[in-house]
């Protein structure tokens, strides 16, 4: 069985609008995640986005887009609307990669499909790797992720988790885990999420997977190698990816 891959990108940002066509290193930063995604196994590689002139951006470099509604709230409520045609089958895989993630690895997108490739009970997978220092540990824009024995989200948060009690900082980290933008999904699934009011979790941390958790379902986590897999969110952000790209990252 194959997978495709869908790149959610809207305009919008809270801490950094129109930031998927930011330039990095002579590319807009659209364009590197695109290519990095069309370096997996994936069959298709699409992007949905809100923005004609995303849309106009991504064809003008030889990628696929599509355009969706400019009133979604989440990254998956746009991929939702774009398999919503009856033509994908139920048992269809799709990876969402986040536009603004310039350096997931091809590996990660594929270890996201294959667990649901190779687990047919699986709906919805993600991936971690883990938190490399303190000030990552403690930083807000970074997600946590803590998993149960068979590698099952238990929570998402903002938040600095697991609290280790009686345990500095410093040491508190280890063993912690970052969450990668990047998830997996049955089509199936996609033509539930719709339908799943969005939890009270998901709105005090705008953590869109939440609301599948809260829905009942559970996500398989697949944990990774990822060095320099940051995403953009802020300014702060786009310089770091700057750099390490001028350093031939």
């Amino acid at each position: 069985m194959g997978f495709d891959v869908v790149i959610p990108a809207r305009w919008e940002s809270t801490r950094l609008p129109g930031k998927v066509l930011a330039d990095l290193a002579g590319k807009p930063m659209i364009q590197r995640v695109y290519e990095r995604a069309a370096q997996s196994d994936a069959e298709i590689v699409v992007v949905a986005t809100d923005n004609e002139e995303i849309r106009q951006v991504v064809e003008s470099f030889g990628g696929e887009a599509t355009l969706t509604r400019n009133d979604h709230v989440s990254g998956t409520d746009r991929i939702a609307e774009v398999f919503a045609d009856k033509r994908w089958k139920d048992e269809r895989v799709v990876v969402s990669v986040q536009g603004d993630e310039p350096f997931i690895e091809p590996d990660t997108v594929n270890s996201v499909a294959n667990v649901l490739i190779e687990d047919e009970t699986v709906q919805v997978s993600t991936a971690a790797t883990s938190v490399v220092s303190e000030a990552e540990y403690l930083d807000p824009n970074v997600v946590k992720v803590v998993l149960d024995n068979d590698d099952y989200a238990l929570y998402f948060s903002r938040a600095s988790i697991p609290a280790v009690r009686g345990t500095n900082p410093s040491d508190a980290y280890t063993g912690a885990l970052r969450h990668l933008g990047i998830y997996g999904y049955r089509v199936s699934f996609l033509r539930e999420w719709p339908d799943f009011p969005r939890s009270a979790l998901e709105q005090a941390e705008a953590l869109e997977q939440l609301r599948t958790l809260s829905s009942g379902y559970k996500i398989r986590v697949c944990q990774v190698q990822e060095d320099n897999g940051i995403g953009v969110d802020t300014p702060t952000d786009l310089a770091v990816a700057r750099e390490l790209l001028a350093a031939g990252r």
